[in-house]
Formats: C-alpha cells, structure tokens, sequence
C-alpha cells in the first residue's frame, strides 16, 4: 500500500469516525453520568465488536449479508431491537431529587463488565458495520500485494483514529456532567438520550441493506 493511499484512507476514516452514531452516544452519555472510566469500558466493548466485525466481514461474512438478505435482516431487526430497549432504559433511568447531594450512581459505575457489555453489544446491534468494511477496506487494498498485511495496517489505523473520536466524544460527556446536577436537567437528559437511541432503533428498523 502506498503512503499516498494510506492518507486517503486515514482522511475518510477521519471523517467517518467522527459521525455521531449510537457507540459515540453511548460512550458520551455514560461519561457524563458515570465518569471518564465508565466511558473507557464503554468504549472497550464498542471496539472490540468493531474489530470482530470488521475482520468477519474481511473473511467473507458482509457477502454473505448480500447475497442472503434475509440473514441481513434478522440481525437488523435484532440490533432496533437492542437500541429501542436501551432508549426505553435511558428514559426511565431513576433519577435523584437532589443530584448534588447524591452520591455517584454506583450500579453501572462500579460494573465495568457490564459497561463493556453494553458497548459490546451497542456496536454489534448495526450489521451495516459488516457491510461498510466490505465495500469501504477493499478500496485501500492493493491486489498486486499481499492482502494481510495491508488489511493489519488498514484495522491499526482505523483503531487509533475510532479511539480518538472516542475520547472527544467522552471528554464532552464528562464536560456536560456539570450541568446534570439538577434532577429536572439529569431527568431531562436521560430522555434525550434515550429518545435518540429508540430514533435510532428507528432508522436501523426502516433501513434497506
């Protein structure tokens, strides 16, 4: 692969990175309710599905998904799913009347197992994912050149910049926590959150491959 190529790809992957999505709300919202090492477990289940998909999809899986649509489907419908329930949690997460004097919600902080899960599954609930590394790694790739190595260098890269918009994205959850300390604001922000999220249950719902 040339350096010419490897820019390319790392601009693009900039940029599609950067978009907010499910992974980066999630990743956002629970830094700002539970602290930067929340969000860092968060983030550590969001990547690791990434990754997992990505390197299934390079091994054949997202032609798969084209060629039997209705695979394609069920896991589409899975993931809604998945991200409507989490937007109803959101929405009805227990707030207290006086933030300020509370002490830190403790169930999901003190658990990052179960932060990692929940990112684990937020970025796996999107089979699209699969599709995109399909159609989007190939484009990098050289076939005169040995396709491993370029495709290690392609999921590196990838990595560092997802890691990146990560942190941006939690530094700006844990910048709003400032503001949640009223329960009108916390309560506020919890529907917000989860109404994105069933929004983006939504979309995947009604979405084509």
């Amino acid at each position: 692969m040339s350096l010419q190529t490897w820019w390319l790809f790392v601009l693009m992957t900039f940029f599609v990175a950067a978009t907010p999505g499910p992974n980066m709300l999630l990743v956002m919202s629970n830094s700002a309710r539970f602290g930067l090492r929340a969000a860092v477990a968060t983030m550590a289940g969001c990547l690791t599905a990434l990754l997992t998909m990505m390197s299934i999809s390079a091994a054949g899986l997202g032609a798969l998904l084209h060629t039997f649509p209705t695979v394609f489907d069920a896991l589409r419908l899975a993931g809604a799913a998945y991200l409507a329930y989490l937007g109803v949690q959101n929405w009805r997460a227990p707030v207290q009347q006086d933030m300020r004097d509370a002490p830190r919600p403790a169930t999901l902080a003190a658990r990052p197992a179960m932060l990692f899960r929940q990112g684990l599954l937020v970025a796996a609930s999107n089979p699209k994912a699969l599709l995109f590394a399909a159609a989007f790694f190939p484009q990098f790739i050289q076939a005169q050149l040995a396709t491993l190595p370029q495709l290690g260098v392609l999921l590196a890269t990838f990595t560092v910049i997802e890691i990146a918009w990560y942190f941006v994205y939690a530094i700006s959850g844990k910048r709003l926590s400032a503001y949640l300390q009223s329960a009108s604001v916390m309560r506020a922000f919890n529907r917000l959150t989860g109404g994105i999220f069933i929004g983006f249950a939504a979309l995947m719902a009604t979405a084509h491959e």
